[in-house]
């Protein structure tokens, strides 16, 4: 299974709104997918008692899910020149390495003038740093709010570049599990 991960638990997030357009590519090309919302994650657990061994039940769920993921996609906003900080420390909760390394990771960002490109920047950084597989072709929704209408994205030119990328991500996941470089490869997974 591939996630698409929606990068914040802003109420109304124009991020749910591209990971559900991202989604309905990928069911075009016949992949699986499925969302994880940060609006969903019980955040509120995870305060009371934060970086402890123990995290709860739906926290180890969604770690879980990931660990055993062939790849995810995130899905990014820019906020203040970064990603969310609910994003951060949702990763610094993850699993280390099974939840980064050799894990095929894409990125689409979105935001006013760039795009998300200082937030997607950031995020491959860490993933990076941490071993993950990424992508090369991101997508940038630039002025975001202008390009969604009613679920969908007005620009012809961005849904193209969204469907070239899902594409060729699926291509690099297959060719890394090809050659037996993928996550699963080395967790044991297949």
């Amino acid at each position: 299974m591939k996630y698409i991960i929606s990068a914040t638990n802003r109420p109304g997030a124009n991020s749910l709104i591209v990971a559900g357009i991202l989604q309905s590519i990928y069911k075009k090309l016949n992949y699986p997918t499925e969302i994880i919302s940060l609006k969903e994650v019980p955040f509120q657990i995870l305060l009371k008692n934060p970086y402890s061994e123990q995290l709860p039940a739906d926290i180890n769920k969604l770690i879980s899910k990931l660990n055993n993921s062939s790849a995810f996609t995130i899905v990014c906003p820019e906020y203040n020149g970064s990603f969310p900080g609910i994003f951060k420390f949702f990763i610094d909760h993850w699993s280390y390495p099974e939840t980064f390394e050799y894990r095929p990771i894409a990125f689409v960002g979105l935001g006013g003038r760039f795009g998300g490109l200082r937030a997607v920047e950031q995020m491959q950084q860490i993933m990076g740093y941490r071993n993950a597989f990424i992508y090369p072709q991101r997508v940038f929704l630039q002025n975001v709010s202008e390009l969604l209408c009613d679920g969908t994205i007005k620009d012809q030119e961005i849904r193209d570049l969204l469907g070239q990328q899902a594409e060729g991500f699926l291509k690099f996941i297959s060719a890394l599990e090809e050659k037996k470089l993928s996550a699963l490869f080395y967790n044991n997974r297949i």
